[in-house]
């Protein structure tokens, strides 16, 4: 059943629950330089793990190529994710391609903020980025540190906030919260962001991929993480901007701001879910929790024209159906193909 926060936009593209194609995500690689034990442990991750090649990975004027199809098929909004985007060399000529593109509005990036520099955060801005996405999953730096699994300090990422900052670009962080690892840093991460204009976002610990050990009893509800913080800062709840919104908002009642929440697991919003994904190689995946995309990357090659590419992707959109979050027990419980992993189509 859709969401009745916003209504649903009309569009040229809907798929068969009548959801239309607003927001692209888009892999840049699927290498990253931190093991965050929710999405790349290193035991699964290590020397021996074989990632997409040079060769293998979209070139830039190929996801150009796609960008401008999609965008003529309804999408406006773009997240450059990863693995972590910033790996991937002279991303901001990407950018500038991407951000003179008719009908794209919004060019988000996600990043864990290790390359973030004072220098490339200008750069970014200069080039079209609109803002930024920072994951930080706590400002203890032996909880942090254990998190990603390579002793990267909190430190460096705050220092990164700062230089997105100073560039012009509004930030928003990302907290996944596990019980038991980094749930007692919920309020003071709060504490910290209350006031700064920054928004945090609180993501409940998902089943994404199939490495991470998930547990239902690893995961802290919303409503708990509400309950938390307004017990110290009374909230009052914030209507969505736009359908498909994917944060529930919540804002401060003294003014220090807002925060937001994504609840995956404990209030899915798969009604409302306009997201296509794209992976380093080219494959498209209409769900965070798909098991098999569809490659872009073998017509784009063999020289297929944009009639026959733009036909296939209103083929795989218009046959969308997905509802893992809706249907995540049902679907538990059956054995079937392994989902893609987190880091391979961006979260």
């Amino acid at each position: 059943m859709l969401s009745k926060d916003v209504a649903a936009p009309q569009g040229p593209l809907s798929d068969k629950l009548g959801r239309p194609l607003r927001d692209l995500r888009i892999s840049l690689t699927d290498h990253c330089n931190f093991r965050c034990v929710y999405c790349m442990p290193k035991a699964v991750f290590g020397t021996r793990y074989h990632f997409v090649g040079h060769d293998g990975l979209l070139s830039f004027a190929e996801i150009e190529r796609l960008v401008r199809l999609f965008a003529g098929l309804g999408v406006s909004k773009l997240r450059l994710t990863g693995g972590e985007p910033l790996l991937r060399p002279r991303i901001e000529e990407l950018i500038a391609s991407l951000a003179g593109i008719e009908g794209i509005e919004d060019i988000a990036l996600t990043t864990n903020g290790s390359l973030l520099t004072q220098a490339k955060a200008t750069a970014l801005r200069a080039a079209g980025l609109g803002r930024v996405t920072v994951s930080l999953d706590s400002l203890r730096d032996a909880t942090f540190q254990a998190m990603n699994d390579v002793g990267f300090p909190v430190a460096k990422v705050l220092a990164a906030i700062d230089h997105a900052h100073r560039a012009g670009l509004p930030v928003k962080l990302n907290m996944v919260v596990r019980r038991g690892l980094n749930d007692e840093d919920v309020v003071p991460m709060a504490e910290h962001f209350r006031g700064t204009g920054h928004v945090l976002r609180f993501i409940e610990y998902m089943d994404v991929g199939n490495m991470n050990g998930w547990q239902p009893e690893d995961v802290v509800p919303s409503r708990e993480i509400i309950e938390r913080i307004a017990s110290r800062w009374p909230l009052e709840p914030v209507e969505p901007l736009r359908y498909g919104e994917v944060a529930k908002r919540y804002r401060y009642q003294d003014g220090a701001g807002e925060i937001g929440l994504i609840s995956s697991v404990s209030q899915p919003f798969c009604g409302s879910c306009t997201r296509a994904r794209l992976s380093p190689e080219g494959r498209l995946y209409t769900c965070l929790f798909g098991t098999a995309g569809t490659d872009l990357r073998e017509p784009l090659r063999a020289g297929d024209g944009d009639e026959a590419i733009l036909d296939l992707l209103q083929r795989v959109w218009g046959l969308r159906e997905d509802r893992y979050s809706e249907l995540r027990n049902i679907l538990r419980a059956r054995a079937g193909k392994e989902k893609v992993e987190m880091f391979h189509i961006g979260g």
